[in-house]
């Protein structure tokens, strides 16, 4: 693969981390099928296994708390592309506060997943959702 095109693949699946962490902190909801695909699969503690992006969705809507804002914090990327097809990790840091006050909680994550490339971009195939430590402030 072409040094250039390697570069702006991995380019692409970091803006794709960041799409996702503000899709959760905006609540943009409709706005899911530029980060995943149509068949994605999500394994979290909060969801357990979630396949579709339909399934997804329903469950982020379902999971709002009124008042409740957060704020992820994306970091320590690594990719892997091969092809159409990227392993992807990263550490995740994220912050449960409410308008104006401080975080009332906050967690740290690591992600982990498989991205291929569609003909609308890169999207999230598989995403893993595994706590590291929590903190209630």
């Amino acid at each position: 693969m072409p040094t250039d095109t390697l570069i702006a693949d991995r380019i692409e699946i970091a803006d794709l981390f960041t799409r996702f962490a503000l899709l959760l902190d905006e609540r943009r909801w409709e706005d899911a099928d530029t980060v995943f695909s149509d068949d994605v699969a999500v394994h979290s503690p909060r969801g357990g296994d979630l396949h579709g992006i339909d399934k997804v969705v329903d469950f982020l809507r379902q999971s709002e708390v009124e008042g409740q804002q957060t704020q992820h914090t994306t970091t320590d990327l690594l990719v892997d592309v091969d092809g159409d097809r990227a392993a992807a990790s990263a550490n995740s840091i994220v912050f449960y506060f409410r308008d104006g006050q401080a975080p009332h909680f906050t967690g740290g994550l690591r992600l982990a997943g498989t991205a291929v490339r569609t003909p609308a971009g890169w999207r999230l195939r598989e995403v893993r959702i595994t706590p590291a430590w929590t903190r209630e402030n």
